[in-house]
């Protein structure tokens, strides 16, 4: 069965062809990060924008580089939820005209479940049910995946994400957007020792997390030292940075899949790129006997494939809409239930 995949919930428009939610035959990716850089991050209007001019000629390389025709795809799956809503709406508008034209089935996917899928891609024996991790610049929970369609929230943040946190902290130091890639590299550089960070403590859920507090300190230590004139140096601040935040999500996410009874565990998100996430939580899942999937670094951020891999095995579940289909900035998960300790 060959999906279609189009994605274009933030400064990304993707699309992307997979063969029975597993083989990837074509993933096109047009990025604006160049173009929101000069801003410091990204802007919705000028997001959207982009997306209208980019979404025609990507999906039309992507079946072309699967070697297809609209006739030949089975399904159109579509991000409609969540994230900015003008960006949102530019790929739903698009996958229901399409799906209205060539008479196929549109198939709804929510972004977060979308990442989720990326595993399904690189590791063909991943099956639910399992413990998922997902973070990115506007997610971070920890989730029972109990198949593929049906997940149950563990523990998520109460406030900033932990991708927030990095890009939040990453133009404070100085570094240009996207923010995250570069505290990563300097973190490679740096002494993880140097600075004392703080970690939340929060009372109920153990599994949840906050970043918001991390992130303030940082900017106004930052803020602190140009006042009195102070150097920081800002390898040792983003080595300790991601350190922090590496250890926060391994410790929570080893301490749900204890109590859960899970053994295997999937990293996802556009924050399962970074280098210091990747080797805490794969030391942690080698020390305790469990099995790490995580993507490869070219199917962690916002791409289709990931989008279309989810709305084959939505489509399996009979998940599908109509025309009425809309556009949401935020959306649970289906099946969400956030456990309480």
């Amino acid at each position: 069965m060959l999906i279609l995949g189009i994605e274009s919930s933030c400064d990304e428009t993707a699309a992307a062809v997979v063969e029975d939610g597993r083989k990837i035959l074509s993933n096109v990716i047009a990025s604006q990060a160049q173009e929101h850089m000069q801003y410091g991050g990204v802007v919705p209007e000028l997001a959207s924008r982009r997306h209208c001019e980019n979404i025609l000629p990507v999906v039309d390389k992507a079946l072309k580089d699967a070697g297809i025709s609209l006739e030949d795809v089975d399904g159109i799956a579509v991000t409609y939820a969540p994230g900015l809503i003008g960006a949102l709406l530019v790929g739903v508008s698009f996958a229901k005209g399409l799906a209205m034209m060539a008479d196929k089935p549109l198939i709804p996917v929510h972004h977060t479940e979308g990442h989720a899928a990326a595993n399904y891609l690189a590791h063909a024996g991943l099956k639910p049910p399992y413990l998922g991790l997902i973070v990115s610049g506007g997610h971070t929970r920890i989730a029972e995946i109990l198949d593929y369609t049906t997940f149950r929230t563990v523990g998520k943040t109460r406030d900033d994400a932990a991708g927030e946190c990095f890009d939040k902290c990453a133009r404070a130091m100085g570094f240009p957007y996207p923010g995250g890639l570069h505290v990563d590299r300097a973190a490679q550089r740096g002494d993880a020792s140097a600075f004392r960070l703080p970690k939340s403590k929060m009372d109920g859920n153990p599994y949840d997390f906050s970043f918001s507090g991390l992130k303030t300190y940082v900017v106004n230590l930052l803020h602190h030292a140009e006042q009195v004139h102070e150097s920081v140096n800002t390898d040792d601040l983003a080595a300790s940075l991601q350190k922090d935040i590496a250890d926060t999500l391994t410790e929570k996410t080893i301490a749900a899949a204890k109590a859960l009874g899970y053994t295997q565990i999937g990293l996802s998100g556009g924050v399962s790129a970074n280098s210091g996430v990747r080797s805490a939580l794969e030391q942690a899942c080698r020390e305790n006997g469990f099995t790490l999937y995580m993507p490869p670094i070219a199917l962690c951020g916002d791409n289709a494939a990931m989008i279309a891999a989810q709305g084959y095995y939505n489509y399996l579940a009979g998940i599908t809409a109509d025309e009425s289909l809309n556009a949401m900035a935020s959306k649970e998960l289906r099946g969400e239930s956030v456990q309480q300790a």
